[in-house]
């Protein structure tokens, strides 16, 4: 039922849903399966977040990332590859460091970020795709 009400895009920051009770996503949760129609064929810019559980400056990140989720819905979607279970789409896209945030339009890879980086320089990146 809740997939006839809200058309999420599969994102991965969940939100409370009040009104029925239920969690809905925020980010999407990218995979070997699905990056193709999710990044590189979106009709919006993407912004890519390779992360890992472990990482200290990954968790750092994650609530600027879920923040831009939020402030920019519809204008840019955002994914994270987990690089533990997607290692392939780490080779491909050379992630060698993390957190690496790639910012993809038109199916291109057109900014890259390396390390934590502060909210102004996120909307500042996020800035020159949108």
């Amino acid at each position: 039922m809740l997939d006839k009400i809200w058309n999420c895009d599969k994102i991965l920051t969940i939100m409370w849903c009040a009104q029925y009770g239920k969690e809905i996503q925020m980010e999407v949760t990218l995979t070997s399966g699905n990056f193709e129609t999710e990044v590189l064929n979106s009709d919006i810019p993407v912004l890519v977040d390779f992360w890992a559980s472990w990482c200290g400056p990954c968790k750092m990140m994650a609530p600027l990332i879920d923040e831009a989720a939020t402030k920019y819905e519809g204008k840019l979607k955002v994914g994270k590859v987990n690089i533990d279970n997607e290692l392939d789409l780490a080779q491909k896209y050379k992630i060698i460091s993390i957190p690496t945030l790639v910012f993809f339009k038109g199916g291109e890879a057109v900014e890259k970020s390396i390390g934590f980086i502060e909210r102004d320089r996120l909307e500042e990146l996020i800035g020159r795709v949108i």
